[in-house]
């Protein structure tokens, strides 16, 4: 497991995450918060390249505008 980033706003019901640098998570890849508790899937990456937004569509049942300042986390 390894940090994915901090969820900086959320679009049209998606999880936006910043990166902390170049790396990110592939499609398809669950998304964690810091209980370890799965908030959703990474659906789309996008953005400059040093430090790119990964959109996260949220599992049922999770609060989005609530992980806004939280980091998350790709198993």
């Amino acid at each position: 497991m390894r940090r994915l980033g901090e969820v900086v706003r959320v679009a049209q019901g998606l999880a936006i995450v910043r990166s902390p640098d170049d790396s990110h998570a592939a499609l398809g890849t669950e998304v964690l918060d810091e209980q370890l508790t799965v908030v959703g899937t990474v659906v789309d990456v996008f953005g400059p390249v040093e430090r790119p937004f990964v959109a996260v569509s949220p599992t049922e049942g999770t609060h989005v505008p609530g992980l806004v300042g939280t980091a998350v986390y790709a198993r």
